[in-house]
């Protein structure tokens, strides 16, 4: 295993990263704890990736997580297509195991033509994997243009928030942290996507995945998933 320097990361002047990503790391070994059974039962939501079933151990124990959820539990698959470490079967038992899948403009035409679809646009496709998997909820996300969120019955486009790019690395999953925050509350789609552009926006705008945690950022933080100034 690489006890460090797992993912390496480099960030270009607009603030785009690129990732280079060892194989053989502890994410590569999880393992079916009763602490992990626990966890499971208790969770309002959980989210898992492709990436991490890159490997059969973690994979077995990814399902194993979610197939003991309780019923209810809001389960969200966040599509991360690195290198060569995603399948077909992996995306597609993915996607049968899930309520929503966020990913991203340019994931998604890979995705669904690695599922057997023609990609025509972003809502077309959007609306064939809600429909071929019986998701509640489709999430493309574009960068600084903002997302587009699918139900059964509605669209939801989101221009994005201007901001000034310090780097986008840990956007993402603050985009996805406010957006299943609000489908918890079952707020409107349009409420989803406000605040998770706002959330996913905000983290770009600083150094880091994590920002330091001082008055100011709990009020950044606050206002984003708010959605109020």
């Amino acid at each position: 295993m690489h006890p460090t320097g797992t993912v390496q990361v480099q960030v270009d002047p607009a603030g785009q990263p690129t990732f280079e990503i060892a194989e053989s790391v502890a994410w590569d070994f999880f393992e079916w704890t009763p602490e992990w059974e626990k966890l499971a039962s208790t969770a309002d939501a959980v989210c898992f990736g492709s990436l991490a079933q890159r490997s059969s151990q973690s994979r077995a124990t990814i399902r194993a997580f979610l197939k003991e959820v309780r019923r209810g539990t809001t389960r969200v698959f966040d599509v991360n297509l690195r290198q060569s470490f995603y399948s077909a079967d992996t995306l597609a038992e993915s996607m049968k195991l899930t309520d929503i899948v966020k990913l991203n403009q340019e994931e998604l035409p890979i995705v669904v033509k690695l599922l057997g679809h023609a990609f025509q646009d972003d809502e077309r496709a959007a609306r064939w994997l809600r429909d071929t998997y019986s998701l509640q909820l489709v999430c493309v996300t574009r960068g600084a243009k903002g997302s587009l969120l699918v139900n059964g019955s509605e669209v939801s486009q989101h221009p994005g928030c201007r901001v000034v790019v310090a780097d986008t690395v840990g956007s993402g999953d603050a985009f996805t942290a406010a957006l299943v925050y609000h489908y918890l509350r079952r707020a409107s789609l349009a409420t989803l996507n406000e605040a998770a552009n706002r959330m996913g926006a905000w983290v770009a705008s600083q150094t880091g995945a994590t920002p330091p945690r001082d008055d100011y950022y709990l009020q950044q933080i606050r206002t984003a998933v708010s959605g109020e100034e």
